[in-house]
């Protein structure tokens, strides 16, 4: 019989099941959303490149299951751009290479508890790098960072107030390989189990000492999603039904009305007559309007995607501009060289045009807000940015129709906990058709969601709270720290190589024969 061993020579299985094992962590987000299986699901990843026969195939290990991790993440992108998504999650799983090689570094064989203790450290540093350089929205955005999976526990996201998202991933890769170590090598357990209690101990100081947004007050605010609307004048009956479903509001009391991305599919400005009728909504409700224009601007070229705040005389001039674009669905990088993705999915036929500054609102009755669309709210350097400037409440306006039965709405739903958690101010997460969800200060969730079924005006009672966060405060300081770890390596194996060179033994050189000893002069 075959050993294990033996089965995993062969390089084609071994890819397979590193793929596998890459995949597992996918499990603890939405809709699975089995959060406390992220805390071993990267066990099985991080044992295939320790027991890598070279470091060289425990980075193929890495490359494999980064390929997985992204293709599972994002798999639900293959009905739009079919073969790409294969291309793209090839190309930023090898952001996973150097992490695993580190894995096999650290922990191949028997490791000291000095190696396994020094793991503990690089190796959930080395992680945050990779999701450093995945979130250049370039690359696709932070969507999927490993601690966005925790964002429904309230210890994780009091831990999200002090290092934002970012301390989130720190500390599960940390326990992770915490239990690798534990379930793999026996002689090293006393710095694995160290460093449970050390994560524990952290998690237990930021529950109790960090501070928590202090409510002073509320907002009645209302999210209306239309559902799925289709056919060839989908733009006008969507416009119809997020009219009748904002006069429902009439009479209670409403301080602002949120509709989805792209729920208007025309320039305000060039259609005067839609305008009014969204102001006349505007005095029916006692509130402003949030609408979101997808269109080519009257004023300048190009088309936009822009939040616009509408009140009871018409346009307030409050306009929000998108400034991170959706790579492929909204624009085509290098289209020079990538154009031909239009042609096997359905991808950004001509490129939306960028926004330049992020915007604070007075949406009235002393509301300020602060909108990002659509996967904007994946990037927390933006709400942080919002925070500082003054909000009182973030709204995310989104549109994932065109993934309606895929994992994409609840997983896009849920990254709002993650930025109220960091920065202390309620999140509105409106949708045109689901999931939409309104969070607290403290990333909990208020009222209900309106799932992808749903077509109606939910209004809700959010809590307002002033204050800063340490996040807000101080930044991705986790991400800091994880440089100047992997700096300090970096230095250490360098003095390691000087010494190692300075302490080799010469190597032998024969002594050179002279002109008198030469074979040939004597004759022989």
């Amino acid at each position: 019989m075959k050993t294990f061993s033996s089965w995993l020579a062969s390089p084609w299985r071994r890819a397979a099941l590193g793929a596998l094992a890459g995949a597992l962590p996918v499990l603890a987000f939405p809709a699975p959303a089995a959060w406390w299986f992220a805390y071993v699901a990267l066990v099985p990843w991080i044992l295939l490149a320790r027991g890598a026969p070279t470091q060289r195939r425990a980075a193929y290990d890495g490359w494999c299951g980064g390929f997985g991790f992204m293709l599972g993440m994002h798999h639900w992108l293959l009905p739009d751009l079919h073969v790409f998504t294969l291309v793209l999650a090839a190309l930023l799983g090898a952001l996973w290479a150097p992490w695993a090689w580190l894995v096999h570094r650290f922990l191949a064989g028997v490791p000291s508890r000095g190696r396994v203790a020094a793991a503990l450290l690089v190796l959930p540093s080395a992680w945050l790098m990779v999701e450093l350089v995945r979130s250049w929205q370039g690359l696709g955005g932070p969507w999927g960072m490993l601690g966005a999976s925790q964002w429904q526990v309230g210890p994780a996201l009091r831990l999200a107030s002090v290092g934002g998202v970012w301390l989130l991933s720190f500390l599960v890769v940390a326990v992770n390989v915490a239990a690798a170590v534990l379930l793999a090598v026996r002689e090293s357990r006393v710095p694995a189990v160290a460093g449970l209690v050390a994560t524990a101990a952290a998690t237990s100081a930021a529950w109790v000492w960090s501070p928590r947004p202090h409510v002073d007050g509320q907002a009645r605010i209302a999210v209306v999603q239309p559902g799925v609307v289709d056919g060839t004048d989908s733009g006008d009956r969507r416009f119809a039904v997020e009219e009748r479903l904002t006069r429902q509001l009439a009479g209670q009391g409403v301080d602002l009305v949120v509709w989805g991305e792209s729920s208007v599919g025309v320039d305000l400005a060039a259609r005067p007559d839609l305008a009014r009728r969204i102001a006349a909504l505007s005095r029916e409700t006692g509130a402003d309007i949030l609408v979101n224009v997808d269109a080519r601007r009257s004023d300048q070229p190009g088309i936009y995607k822009s939040s616009v705040l509408v009140g009871p005389n018409g346009l307030t001039g409050d306009r929000y501009d998108k400034m991170r674009l959706v790579p492929f669905g909204e624009y085509i990088p290098a289209r020079s060289l990538l154009g031909w993705a239009t042609s096997v999915g359905k991808a950004a036929g001509e490129d939306r045009r960028r926004g330049s500054e992020q915007v604070v609102m007075n949406a009235g009755h002393g509301l300020r807000v602060g909108p990002l669309v659509c996967f904007e709210t994946a990037f927390p350097d933006m709400s942080r940015r919002l925070a500082q400037d003054g909000v009182d409440v973030l709204v995310g306006q989104s549109s994932t129709s065109s993934f309606q039965h895929s994992w994409a709405p609840e997983q896009h739903a849920s990254l709002a906990a993650l930025r109220s958690a960091e920065t202390g101010r309620p999140m509105v997460h409106a949708t045109l058709t689901g999931v939409s969800a309104v969070y607290g200060p403290g990333g909990r969730r208020v009222g209900s969601w309106l799932g992808t079924s749903a077509s109606g005006a939910a209004v809700y009672e959010v809590p307002l709270a002033d204050g800063v966060t340490p996040y807000v405060r101080y930044g991705d300081w986790p991400v800091d720290v994880a440089v100047l770890v992997l700096a300090a390596l970096g230095l250490a194996e360098g003095v390691r190589a000087v010494r190692l060179r300075r302490s080799a033994p010469a190597p032998h050189v024969p002594p050179a024969r002279t002109v008198r000893e030469s074979p040939v002069r004597h004759g022989r």
